[in-house]
């Protein structure tokens, strides 16, 4: 056989051959995402890795053409995150389950798209996305697809992308908004911009630069953020504390009671538990003068209170009288148990009270703790031996810690995998606890010390979200003391038998966004991703719609015809109208911050109400006032530009415009200037919603009577100063031409202000409308509310101390509505002028389309998404 045999001849071979190399580079591609991803999981220094993990995969997306292409490549990526991020998972499980490392890691393996389903959903609904939309939407579906996912089928530990920010203490102060999710989100989308800014690289500056401009803007406002964060966290500290309690965390180090149990017996064991514990509880007695001690999970391995034989009430006795001789109290891991079983629990034991209560874990661990009831049988029981019984517990609760002297701390206890998921800590904040304290059972880590900084890294999350300090307690570590910016500020070492100290200020932590809204991006996330699916039909609508207009037949003759609503605009009348909208603008910027740093975000005192009404809805009305007061309408009928302002009417023959000059600062609203053949410019600005449509009809026919027009001077009537006005424009010559933008800049702000025209309808985007009947719609049912709580019905103000009280209770609940819709409205407006101005950039003759769609999306948010958003918090208490 010669060499030349080798070479293939057919179209499929060479088909296969082309494909072989794109292959492999895909490969290549998902290798080196999932390489960066496990060094960036690692923690430390490699945390800004986090914002260019996903690129080389990212890449390799792009290209990817079929569904199942897409399908193909998420499937691998999954694979690849886990073997490379949580390839000590698979090690920890194979030790605890007994059936070896190899065989854990390819179960693993085999199962990686249901222990990491979002990369899969990432990956499918970004390919979907990118069908329909361009790159912006594209990136923020694949983020929300991927923190959906998260939020609707919680993962195991927990974790998500944002958590490996965690080693930076400004930028993961954002949490306190979004909670991890909300940096993830942050994440993914910086790893898109920079994806795009390389895939466009031989474009160009104006291809590359924006996109990486934004990806650069992202972490640097999240640090601004942090910094702005930290200094108010420092400024609350400062203030005097009333009181702390030092609390003490007992490590023993004794781990796998079952070996012990099968080697000494069951008493011995809980004998050599409790001595252990109560010799390390004296000595951080004597040591460090706690004023109560915590024990970490499952360490008393019986049902406290509940004993189940004689040597199990003695020892209830012996740690009841322990307490009470020490004067500390006591938290302690332990079962509890009722007619519904067993559970996983807290025991609180007060000095002078004895037995406080319990606290019920309500996330037991999957397959070892708890097995659902749809799945329990004595197959699973039979195949997975180390299940147990235990039930989930109800929820949060919170409980005192009192010192001797009085002191009390009030705390919400979480066990074991409780501090990966967010809403119990929110729970407990909003329950009035002032400190977290965390207990843990994370011997199963021993082997795999990562599995812990892991567990630590993301409980310490809860600390930021809440603001509230943080005491956890494990088994052999890692124990830890965590402030409320998130820092473990002291911990145990793996492996160490120790005591740890940490003192708790008795304060009231500030309501954080988390706290007030809950866990909420994913949520929010889901609904979006649920926006776009119904936009994706509203744009398949208007689309056929859109189609149909422009194959419509036109008549002979029929010619274009424009009429228009806008505002003459002095120089000196423009500016006074911008300089009360920017004023209005600073304003709401400073309610926002005021709000954010201040209030959380809510709308609870009369000062908003005032700030409200003078620094933003004076200026609007003053600038709407000025707007009025020089309100004309435009025509352009028989070659002439006709303006009719009261009783005065102004004729511009379309010959004498030389070019149309867009405002370059759109304030008080998108605006031109007419500048004509003579050279002058026309003393009045035009303030209209679309220059192009203008220019697109000052396009004069040519026949005689046009050319007679426009050899004539403009025609006055009924004013003298308007002669004055138009004599200025009197043409030099009389040859018919197009009046045309006179830059590249005015033409692209008229395709700017041309797609916010087609974008706008009538009714829904009116601010009487947003701003003054929507607000009825929250407002009513929650004022209604307040009445039937404070006065006993809806009229009981009114009964009670009369109509003006009644009326202005309802003016002050409507006005609070109206300001958190204008809040919202303009992070809406932002999110719709930015992504405007981006497809503009790059395409603008889609600018009018995207806008439209987008539009829509967020009509939906505002209109459907704050009514639904106020019956779930009204449904969920």
């Amino acid at each position: 056989m010669s060499d030349f045999d080798e070479i293939p001849t057919t179209q499929t071979d060479v088909k296969m051959l082309r494909q072989t190399p794109s292959r492999l580079l895909a490969l290549a591609s998902i290798a080196a995402s999932a390489l960066l991803l496990g060094t960036y999981a690692r923690g430390g220094y490699a945390w800004p890795l986090g914002f260019f993990v996903l690129v080389p995969w990212l890449l390799t997306l792009h290209h990817t053409r079929t569904l199942v292409g897409a399908l193909a490549s998420g499937w691998l990526m999954s694979v690849a995150f886990v073997l490379a991020v949580f390839a000590w998972f698979g090690t920890a499980v194979g030790t605890f389950t007994g059936v070896g490392t190899p065989v854990a890691l390819l179960l693993s393996a085999v199962l990686a798209p249901l222990l990491q389903p979002q990369v899969l959903v990432f990956g499918l609904v970004r390919h979907l996305a990118g069908r329909r939309h361009g790159v912006l939407v594209q990136a923020l579906a694949g983020a929300c697809a991927w923190v959906a996912c998260e939020w609707s089928f919680p993962k195991l530990l927990g974790d998500t992308l944002g958590h490996g920010l965690g080693p930076s203490i400004h930028l993961r102060q954002v949490a306190d908004l979004g909670g991890a999710a909300g940096i993830t989100v942050l994440v993914i989308l910086v790893n898109e911009a920079l994806a795009l800014a390389v895939m466009r690289w031989r474009e160009g500056t104006r291809s590359w630069l924006p996109p990486l401009m934004l990806a650069a803007l992202v972490p640097a406002s999240m640090a601004v953020y942090g910094t702005v964060r930290l200094a108010y966290q420092q400024a609350e500290q400062d203030v005097p504390i009333p009181y702390y309690l030092r609390i003490g965390m007992v490590q023993s180090g004794l781990v796998d009671y079952e070996r012990m149990r099968r080697e000494l017996g069951t008493f011995p064991v809980v004998r050599k538990i409790l001595d252990t514990h109560f010799a390390l509880s004296r000595a951080a007695i004597e040591q460090h003068g706690v004023d109560a001690l915590l024990w970490s999970e499952t360490v008393y391995p019986t049902t406290f209170s509940h004993p189940r034989s004689a040597d199990g009430a003695a020892f209830d006795r012996e740690i009841l009288d322990f307490v009470r001789t020490a004067g500390v109290s006591l938290v302690f891991g332990t079962y509890d148990i009722d007619a519904g079983g067993e559970y996983n629990a807290a025991a609180f034991i007060d000095p002078s009270a004895g037995l406080l209560g319990f606290y019920r874990k309500t996330h037991p661990f999957p397959l070892t703790e708890h097995v659902p009831a749809w799945l329990d049988g004595p197959f699973v029981r039979n195949n997975l031996p180390w299940t147990g019984n235990w039930q989930a517990g109800s929820g949060a609760r919170v409980f005192p810690l009192r010192a001797k002297d009085g002191r009390e701390l009030q705390v919400v206890p979480l066990i074991c995998l409780d501090d990966v998921r967010p809403q119990l800590a929110i729970d407990g904040a909003r329950l009035g606890a002032q400190a977290i304290i965390g207990l843990s059972n994370d011997s199963w880590f021993s082997a795999s010390p990562h599995g812990a900084r892991l567990h630590l890294t993301v409980a310490s999350f809860r600390s930021i979200e809440t603001r509230m300090s943080q005491l956890r307690v494990t088994t052999n570590g890692l124990s830890a003391y965590i402030d409320p910016t998130g820092e473990v500020v002291v911990s145990t070492a793996m492996g160490d038998q120790a005591v740890l100290a940490g003192e708790l200020p008795a304060v009231n932590p500030p309501l954080t966004l988390m706290v007030r809204w809950g866990d909420w991006v994913g949520g929010a996330a889901l609904a979006l991703l649920l926006m776009l699916g119904a936009g994706g039909v509203i744009s398949a609508w208007s689309q056929r719609r859109a189609t149909a207009d422009v194959t419509a037949p036109v008549a002979d003759g029929d010619a274009e015809e424009y009429a228009a609503d806008v505002a003459l605009l002095t120089p000196a009348w423009r500016w006074a109208c911008a300089l009360l909208r920017m004023a209005a603008g600073a304003g709401l910027a400073t309610l926002f911050l005021l709000m954010l740093t201040r209030d959380g975000l809510q709308v609870n005192s009369l000062s908003q109400i005032q700030l409200y009404a003078w620094a933003v809805v004076a200026p609007l009305i003053a600038a709407w006032a000025i707007q009025r007061a020089f309100a004309a309408s435009a025509r352009v009928e028989n070659g002439m530009l006709v303006v009719r302002r009261r009783a005065q009417r102004i004729e511009i023959p379309i010959t004498s415009i030389a070019f149309v000059r867009v405002w370059r600062l759109p304030l008080p609203g998108i605006g031109i200037d007419l500048h004509f053949v003579s050279g002058r410019r026309w003393p009045a600005g035009i303030q209209l919603s679309d220059p192009d449509a203008l220019v697109r009809a000052l396009k004069p026919e040519q026949s005689e009577a046009t050319a007679i027009a426009a050899m004539a001077a403009p025609t006055i009537a009924e004013q003298s100063e308007a002669t004055a006005i138009a004599g200025m424009a009197a043409p030099t010559n009389a040859s018919p031409h197009s009046v045309q933008f006179d830059d590249t800049l005015s033409k692209r702000l008229a395709h700017y202000a041309a797609a916010r025209a087609a974008a706008t309808h009538r009714w829904l985007d009116h601010p009487l409308a947003k701003f003054g009947l929507f607000p009825l719609v929250p407002a009513l049912p929650a004022f209604r509310l307040h009445q039937h709580i404070a006065f006993g019905g809806t009229f009981g103000e009114y009964h009670t101390y009369g109509l003006g009280a009644w009326l202005l209770g309802l003016l002050i609940w409507w006005l609070a509505w109206s300001i958190g819709l204008m809040l919202f409205a303009a992070s809406l407006r932002i999110i719709s002028e930015t992504a405007t101005l981006l497809v503009l950039w790059r395409r603008p003759q889609q600018a009018a389309m995207f806008r439209r769609r987008l539009q829509w999306l967020l009509r939906l948010a505002f209109y459907l998404g704050v009514p639904l958003w106020l019956l779930v918090r009204i449904v969920s208490g």
